[in-house]
């Protein structure tokens, strides 16, 4: 019989190992499933428990599990908003990726005469690949912005509504039911959901940690070291592994892949025959001059261009996530094809295809305005958020993409598990704040949280007041703590020296008498080193 763990995460229930006979049986069965401890990217929400409906199939049920595992961070936030005026006490949402910076600039422009097009095209049913002029416009678009070596072309372009749809159309048309895509942790949770739901996919992990050891010179870095053996272990056990998925810029970590890091991991993938879908909704949201996007599109010469899927949507580059629009570049007609056949259920209606084409080839607005206010607007949220951490001495990943700050809370755990850390994250929301934890993003290690950086500064000021409280407090409880216990020397919360992570301290570690080493004092002084402006302000390239 298939048993249930008493906390079992995504990753457990929907492993390559669990096939959906096994999650049907479970759900068909008579009797409440405890399912608390389930990831969502909003917020590591665990169910307080599920009841088969009787009114639904067992596979209807399965998607009753994965709809509620989201739920109580995200319920709890629309019962109870944040508003300056109305709900000053509310929750403020720190979890879900939206861009809440550039509504008067894209209210402006998605209201100006030339969007307001109706006409008999647009009200009746399309091409279900997308209507002919906006995939013309799009294929222009991603030209221009990935500086693809030649024109990409309109046939190889389908519109679906937002890259969800993709993904799932994607599982479904290159895997078969029980097969499998590999992907690298942490990751963008819903990815489970979106390639589970309708194929029946499952998703095998490469898992980054943070440590710095051997082929990896950053924290969580992807490798191709780290991929085969993913891989290798999968086909051992049984596991057949159809595609690799891969997000640039990366969604929790905000990592931006090199053009050889990409040419390596395409190159993986075409001497083990996998398709690559290359994830790229966030190229348009690199905020910062030093740093560099590129395109798989971009490229020169992919290894196999058959088996590359590029996606791009709307909703993160444009700050309109409620605009339903997703894209996908492949060469592969058998694929596309395919793909288009789901359209169907995905399809984009036609007045938004018109808005959406109208808003892709004004480039003067984008280049001139939109981006230019997007990114500076980006770069000074970002900055608050991340002086802030340094203020309280918080470890952070330092990157410049998305709208996202990879935190590291590990010193906050006393035992480091992610039962733990789902305490801290319920504590948040207690007071006021939603954040994701790592758990949500099948992170392999507990106490890593993603913060949402894209927002107002006067609800970035609040949350930010609300977080320092609570770690405030959790300080005080575990030094409480430690004064009652022996003292213990614990390196597993502490940042790696690197460049990549920048640690800030007020507070030396407590240390036991005689316990200290050349090693720990040098670790101190370049903990010291990162925590004052010098290293910011005297980069190699200011003083060339």
């Amino acid at each position: 019989t298939f048993k249930v763990p008493s906390n079992p995460s995504c990753s457990e229930l929907c492993s390559p190992h669990r096939t959906l006979s096994e999650l049907t049986g479970l759900a068909g069965g008579s009797g409440p499933l405890r399912a608390g401890g389930w990831g969502n990217v909003r917020g590591f929400c665990p169910l307080g428990g599920f009841q088969r409906s009787p009114y639904l199939s067992a596979r209807g049920n399965v998607a009753t599990i994965f709809c509620g595992s989201d739920e109580e961070g995200y319920k709890a936030y629309h019962a109870d908003k944040y508003d300056e005026d109305k709900n000053p006490n509310g929750i403020i949402n720190f979890g879900t990726s939206e861009n809440k910076l550039c509504f008067d600039l894209m209210s402006k422009r998605l209201t100006q005469a030339d969007m307001n097009l109706m006409e008999p095209l647009l009200l009746q049913y399309p091409d279900w690949k997308g209507h002919m002029f906006l995939r013309e416009e799009v294929a222009r678009f991603l030209t221009y912005y990935c500086k693809a070596p030649a024109p990409l072309k309109a046939e190889n372009v389908i519109v679906l509504n937002g890259c969800g749809s993709l993904f799932s159309a994607l599982a479904t048309v290159l895997c078969d039911p029980g097969e499998a895509v590999l992907i690298a942790t942490p990751f963008y949770g819903s990815i489970t959901q979106s390639v589970f739901l309708y194929g029946n996919v499952k998703l095998v992990y490469a898992y980054l940690d943070s440590k710095i050891t051997g082929t990896s010179t950053r924290p969580f870095q992807l490798t191709v070291e780290k991929l085969e053996k993913a891989l290798q272990d999968a086909r051992a056990e049984g596991v057949t592994v159809r595609a690799l998925i891969l997000l640039n810029p990366q969604n929790p970590l905000g990592d931006i892949y090199s053009l050889s890091e990409l040419r390596d991991y395409l190159e993986f993938a075409k001497r083990h025959e996998l398709h690559v879908i290359v994830d790229e909704i966030y190229m348009l949201s690199v905020f910062d001059e030093s740093a560099t996007f590129h395109s798989v599109l971009g490229m020169d010469r992919l290894p196999d261009p058959q088996r590359t899927h590029v996606m791009w949507g709307i909703s993160k580059d444009f700050a309109v996530s409620g605009i339903r629009f997703g894209t996908l570049y492949t060469e592969n007609q058998d694929v596309a094809n395919a793909v288009a056949s789901l359209c169907y259920f995905h399809g984009v209606c036609g007045p938004v295809q018109h808005k959406v084409a109208q808003l892709l080839r004004d480039r003067d607005w984008i280049n001139q305005v939109y981006l230019r206010a997007n990114h500076a607007r980006l770069k000074a949220a970002h900055t608050y958020v991340t002086d802030e951490l340094k203020t309280l001495g918080v470890p952070f990943l330092n990157r410049n993409a998305g709208f996202f700050v990879w935190i590291d809370f590990r010193k906050y755990l006393k035992t480091g598990t992610f039962e733990e850390e789902m305490l801290l994250w319920r504590r948040f929301l207690d007071n006021k704040v939603l954040l994701s934890c790592g758990k949500a993003f099948e992170c392999s290690e507990p106490g890593w949280f993603r913060i949402i950086f894209a927002d107002k500064t006067n609800r970035l000021q609040l949350g930010m007041q609300r977080i320092r409280k609570v770690l405030e407090e959790r300080e005080q409880e575990i030094l409480a703590e430690e004064k009652e216990q022996p003292c213990q020397s614990d390196q597993d919360g502490k940042a790696d020296s690197t460049d990549e992570v920048i640690f800030v301290s007020r507070h030396q570690e407590p240390t036991c008498a005689g316990n200290s080493s050349l090693g720990d004092l040098i670790g101190l002084l370049q903990q010291q080193m990162r925590s004052s402006d010098w290293l910011q302000k005297n980069t190699a390239e200011q003083f060339a």
